[in-house]
């Protein structure tokens, strides 16, 4: 038997060479990376800003919240119980606020909120004046009396 050099002619152009395909992985994979700044060398530190506010947090903020919530309970039922003195504790929050958080935006929206989330808590539950009401206003007169002099007294100067 005699062997016969047989030549095969195959179409490299239906077919996709591996190395194509390694190709076209690595550029997908390096697409997904940040592009680098050959030109400009090495990226700048950045800095924050200076007009970016700044955020202070003190030692008595978790109190001071529960005081500004417990001011905005007291003048809710105030307001609802028509006392002659209910606009007084409106006024006290924004002496608070001009006090403890003049310049601090976020801090000034944290007690704000805090005041508004004691206001709607019981004028989701009460829309008529009863003894309750006048109960729960006079334990949380008590309270917030209770958390302004521990503030002070821990804390003051």
């Amino acid at each position: 038997m005699r062997l016969v050099p047989v030549t095969v002619r195959v179409s490299t152009m239906n077919m996709i060479p591996v190395r194509c395909v390694f190709l076209f992985l690595a550029l997908c994979a390096t697409a997904a990376l940040p592009a680098p700044t050959w030109a400009q060398g090495p990226t700048p530190t950045l800095l924050p800003e200076e007009n970016a506010p700044k955020t202070v947090t003190v030692p008595y903020d978790d109190k001071l919240s529960r005081l500004a919530e417990v001011l905005g309970s007291v003048h809710y039922l105030r307001s609802l119980c028509k006392a002659e003195d209910s606009g007084e504790w409106r006024n006290r929050m924004q002496q608070l606020l001009d006090s403890e958080a003049k310049d601090e935006q976020k801090r000034k929206e944290q007690l704000t909120a805090a005041f508004n989330r004691g206001y709607r808590t019981f004028a989701s539950v009460y829309t008529d004046c009863t003894q309750a009401a006048i109960v729960a206003e006079e334990r949380y007169r008590a309270e917030g009396a209770t958390l302004a002099t521990e503030i002070t007294s821990r804390f003051g100067n």
